[in-house]
């Protein structure tokens, strides 16, 4: 039945004869309904979890964002249930994670990252359902995560799914996995364009996109926005925020030194995280790893002890700050307490994603500034741009991410009104982070990336020339166009030269034989005392120069399928230097990709 309905599906692809563009119409609307309908079903679930075990059962409650329902309901923690709830939350997400798919651990998106790269674009059938399960857990119990690891990762193994299922190649199969990542982040933060510039751009390290998943992450992304918002209101998520803010040119020299502080700060969240993230795998491996994010639900619970404002993603405490209800050093503590609270949460290999914790702490750096510097310049300085600012500029910097960072942020606000400010901030914290990120999966560029190492054959071939790799340097015994056969054989078989050139009285080459051509005629000795050099050697020479490029000599060596080209002088054809051969041709492509790998690897 299954493999019915897989043919029946290829061939009407095959029958309707698709281009790129309609082919990929066809497979990323696809990979958009399925996506837009599991962010439906994730965040109902998460909803519900949150609102059972935070609501509920430990009395928090906190402010929504604008574009979502909120409960109703005063908010009575409860101390000894925050300390418990987070920690069970933590100890069923390790076991469930650990027992059937350890990848699901910590941020998803790292793991769409890896699966993109280094696994053919292939992950686990079960992952998907295992991640959704454990976040909701992780999540829904408090623990200082987001939905955008979840959905990645649910999002890329729908299209890894789909693409084995269809027994689609290996780049396709890529193709599908960015197409569900855009799918499930495009639809979950109501930025469709965001989500799309997300999965083609959380890849890389450098400010480089994956440009061939760019329209299926778009056509997927509008898709699964369009299916999600369908449910949930096509609003942007948070409101509150007024449009055409951004006024002041005076007031870009401040949004830079935002940026710089979000740089900063973004510095010490990744050596948080990180330092936590080590700690706890030293400490629990093998068989106990799975009580690392009960843990981590602990020390998370004694945070929120004290302030409650730290548990689960912390969207409404984003839209509080908006409306500018929050003091300079309550904004300031919670920035910190957020990066604890993070690393505690994703750093034990609890199940969720980084990019609601940087949100948070962003609009609080921001926030927190704005305030400060109105208290300076007086109310010419809105804080509320400042919060919107550090948002991007956070996330910009520890995910190296500053175009999707601009354009997410400036969807789920509602408009491009702080566009410029945007900018700048968000460059300036990318280029301070520098090599730093939270997605510790991320390749430098394409050049680094596996799945893209046979793309880079002609590029490398092309930045060498034959004198560059002319390492061994063959420089055969020339032969003169009157030797006899006889002559011949004595001098093949007293070398180890394949390739033999022959040349005429002026010493110019006018062709080239092999032992092979040889061989050939040793059967009939009638031949042997009538040929010469001249009848064996073939005048149609196909031979390279010092100076070309080793792109060129692949494709001649391709052509002929030989193991040697004759190498001629660059100003006369006819000046015979040696031969070239196919193994240094090799030896030099493998050096220069192993310099290459290197080069990446120190930056």
């Amino acid at each position: 039945m299954v493999d019915e309905l897989r043919d029946r599906i290829n061939k009407l692809v095959n029958a309707l004869n698709l281009n790129v563009v309609a082919k990929w119409l066809f497979f990323s609307g696809l990979i958009g309904i399925i996506s837009g309908l599991a962010s439906v079903i994730f965040v109902w679930l998460l909803e519900k979890a949150s609102h059972l075990f935070l609501n509920i059962i430990c009395g928090v409650y906190q402010a929504a964002p604008g574009g979502e329902y909120q409960y109703a309901g005063a908010s009575n923690p409860v101390w000894w249930l925050i300390l418990l709830v987070p920690t069970i939350g933590g100890l069923i997400a390790g076991l469930i994670i650990y027992k059937w798919a350890p990848e699901a651990e910590g941020d998803g998106t790292d793991a769409y990252i890896d699966a993109y790269h280094r696994k053919r674009g292939q992950i686990g059938s079960r992952t998907p359902i295992i991640k959704a399960l454990s976040s909701i857990l992780t999540i829904g119990t408090g623990g200082s995560a987001g939905r955008e690891g979840p959905i990645s990762q649910i999002g890329a193994g729908i299209g890894s799914l789909i693409g084995r299922y269809l027994r689609l190649s290996d780049r396709d199969r890529r193709l599908l996995l960015i197409s569900g990542v855009a799918g499930g982040v495009g639809s979950i933060f109501r930025c469709p364009l965001g989500g799309a510039f997300f999965a083609t751009e959380v890849l890389f390290g450098e400010p480089e996109i994956e440009y061939e998943g760019i329209i299926p992450s778009i056509i997927s992304s509008i898709v699964a926005y369009s299916v999600f918002a369908s449910f949930y209101g096509f609003g942007p998520l948070f409101a509150g925020i007024p449009q055409e803010f951004f006024k002041n040119p005076v007031q870009l020299p401040l949004y830079a030194v935002l940026g710089l502080v979000c740089a900063l700060s973004g510095i010490l969240f990744i050596y948080i995280y990180d330092f936590i993230k080590n700690s706890s795998s030293n400490l629990l491996s093998g068989r106990y790893a799975f009580i690392k994010p009960a843990i981590g639900g602990l020390l998370l619970g004694c945070l929120g002890m004290f302030a409650p404002e730290l548990l689960g993603m912390g969207y409404g405490n984003i839209q509080t700050a908006i409306l500018l209800k929050l003091s300079i050093w309550t904004m300031a503590v919670l920035a910190f307490g957020k990066m604890l609270a993070t690393g505690f949460t994703l750093g034990t290999g609890g199940s969720g994603g980084v990019f609601a914790p940087a949100l948070f702490i962003g609009a609080m750096l921001g926030g927190a500034f704005g305030k400060g510097m109105q208290s300076v310049f007086g109310n010419t300085v809105e804080p509320i741009g400042f919060i919107m600012v550090g948002m991007a500029a956070f996330f910009a910097g520890i995910g190296n991410v500053p175009i999707a960072a601009i354009i997410m942020t400036s969807e789920m606000v509602g408009g491009y009104g702080l566009l410029v400010p945007l900018m700048v901030a968000c460059i300036i914290a990318y280029a301070v982070v520098g090599k730093k990120t939270v997605y510790a999966k991320q390749v430098v560029n394409r050049a680094g990336s596996p799945a893209h190492q046979g793309d880079f054959v002609v590029d490398v071939l092309e930045g060498l020339t034959v004198k560059e790799a002319w390492f061994t340097r063959i420089s055969s015994i020339k032969i003169q166009e009157d030797t006899p056969l006889k002559e011949l054989l004595k001098i093949t078989q007293s070398t180890e030269t394949a390739y033999f050139p022959v040349v005429n009285q002026e010493n110019k080459l006018t062709g080239v034989f092999s032992v092979d051509d040889i061989r050939k005629l040793l059967h009939d000795t009638q031949m042997t005392d009538l040929l010469i050099a001249s009848d064996l050697a073939s005048g149609k020479i196909i031979y390279i120069t010092p100076e070309e490029k080793l792109s060129s000599v692949l494709t001649k060596f391709t052509l002929k399928d030989i193991d040697e080209l004759p190498v001629v002088s660059n100003e006369d054809p006819q000046n015979f230097l040696g031969f070239f051969a196919r193994k240094d041709l090799i030896q030099a492509y493998s050096l220069a990709l192993h310099k290459r790998s290197t080069d990446n690897t120190e930056q």
